[in-house]
């Protein structure tokens, strides 16, 4: 075959390489042509000391795609899916699960997931840290998996067939969207089944709700929470308003099997919640703070209980942590997930783009959660058995209880006070 002589099959040939070689240096190589905030950097600012770019491996990258051109059984090869393996193989070689390449279609569809709207199945799909296999956590109300039958806790094994096992999430997701009217069938695994579950669904547009309001007994109200992106804030500036018209005296915040989301949401979020102070800080590699503030004048005035559990990760940490530090709610549940790492999004001028983790981030008391999450005031499992059968939430029931006593104790300041 004859050897291709344009720059960006050089830039294939050289991100191959990069993939190849297993060091956490490679990241500089992924601005190697492609513009960033308006900058190009060129092989001679990359080809240095400390870079994978050396003539040698330049050389040995050629000759690999030269080999491959000559031996490889396969005539017609997707140049375009060889493409994209190389430059995720760039990124995966940090060993980072949350730094990630995404593609043209993949960075659209992340783009649509952080504006609430998509085409799928309309389910909450996060990583398990143990099997490494995709998870769904919640279904959206009214969508085609609800109705199709899928469950929070299922865990995905196949989708159309094909073995989702070593994927990423964002590889898992993409097999499972697709053109409104299609069908995708999950193999799913369920708790307390006998054998794997075929579920077929179709797809369609997906509008995700991600707050849910509802007042419980005593005039508790309850918020949950599915994810934080842009559309998150202004619901959740509906719903605890539209509990406060309803005379709401104490409020529960569901975070369970929330993954998290925009930063910027949570924040906002947490400004209707805490008092003055940090919301929650980050420390880059650097050594650099940079400090996000809740100057504290929607502080919340009644008791509150969050529930969260071990999928409630990232965003929903930094809202826990925070109203737990500041000792403003009762935190009930399970131990979170552990995801203390704030990531960054690098769009390229090709449409495509690479997420990077670049600090991480502290709770108002400073602590670090990475890897370690944070530890509920109250710790209680879900009766997933009772929950299946007849919808018995004994964590949310956990909540109302605890809310009661300190509604309780409230009352009986204020008589002491009259």
């Amino acid at each position: 075959m004859e050897e291709p002589r344009d720059n960006k099959i050089v830039m294939l040939i050289i991100g191959l390489l990069m993939g190849i070689a297993s060091t956490a240096l490679v990241v500089a190589a992924a601005f190697f042509i492609i513009k960033i905030k308006g900058f190009a950097f060129t092989s001679s600012q990359v080809q240095d000391t400390d870079s994978a770019l050396s003539e040698e491996t330049i050389n040995k990258v050629k000759i690999i795609e030269d080999t491959i051109g000559t031996y490889y059984y396969k005539v017609d090869m997707d140049r375009t899916a060889e493409a994209d393996a190389i430059y995720k193989g760039v990124v995966s070689s940090l060993g980072d699960p949350y730094s990630e390449y995404y593609t043209t279609d993949e960075y659209e569809d992340l783009m649509s997931d952080t504006q609430g709207i998509y085409y799928g199945i309309g389910a909450y799909v996060s990583m398990d840290k143990d099997t490494k296999l995709p998870r769904i956590t919640g279904t959206i109300k009214d969508s085609p998996a609800e109705a199709a039958g899928l469950k929070a806790n299922d865990v995905i094994y196949k989708v159309s067939g094909e073995s989702v096992h070593g994927m990423s999430l964002t590889e898992v997701v993409g097999m499972i969207r697709g053109e409104i009217g299609t069908k995708v069938e999950l193999t799913i695994y369920r708790e307390g089944e006998t054998d794997y579950l075929e579920i077929e669904v179709e797809r369609d547009k997906v509008e995700a709700q991600t707050i849910n309001t509802t007042m419980l007994e005593d005039n508790i109200g309850y918020i949950g929470i599915t994810e934080f992106d842009s559309v998150t804030t202004g619901q959740f500036t509906e719903g605890i308003q539209e509990l406060r018209d309803k005379k709401m005296e104490a409020l529960v915040i569901d975070l369970r099997s929330n993954p998290g989301g925009s930063l910027s949401a949570v924040c906002d979020i947490a400004r209707q919640l805490l008092p003055k102070g940090d919301i929650v800080y980050t420390v880059d590699r650097d050594g650099n703070r940079e400090d996000y503030k809740c100057d504290g004048e929607n502080e919340i005035d009644i008791p509150v209980a969050v529930l969260v559990n071990g999928y409630s990760a990232s965003a929903s940490e930094i809202l826990s942590g925070a109203i737990k530090d500041y000792g403003i709610g009762t935190i009930i549940g399970e131990t979170t997930y552990g995801k203390g790492v704030v990531q960054r999004i690098f769009p390229f001028t090709d449409g495509t783009a690479v997420k990077l983790t670049i600090s991480n981030y502290f709770t108002p008391n400073g602590n670090d959660i990475n890897g370690v999450g944070i530890t509920p005031d109250i710790e209680i499992a879900l009766d997933n058995e009772a929950y299946n059968k007849d919808g018995t939430d004994n964590q949310l029931n956990k909540a109302v209880e605890v809310l009661k006593k300190e509604m309780e104790k409230a009352g009986n300041k204020l008589d002491k006070a009259a």
